[in-house]
């Protein structure tokens, strides 16, 4: 792994360690790590949501194109 610096406010801060304390947890940069994982998760869900509504209206406009779930 790579480590790299960066730079919090003293607010987020306080809410990563009140985390680590609870337990949720097991340090700052464990914490980091999964915010970073949940993010790029959520950016993934949103990119494949995008897909489905493109798919979706171009179901409407050419419904002849549409594949029956018996035939897949």
């Amino acid at each position: 792994m790579t480590q790299v610096h960066l730079r919090l406010s003293e607010k987020t801060l306080e809410e990563i360690d009140r985390w680590v304390a609870e337990g949720r947890f097991k340090s700052r940069s464990d914490a980091i790590r999964s915010i970073i994982n949940f993010y790029q998760e959520r950016e993934k869900t949103r990119e494949f949501y995008q897909m489905l509504v493109k798919r979706s209206e171009e179901a409407r406009k050419h419904p002849e194109r549409l594949v029956p779930l018996e035939e897949v």
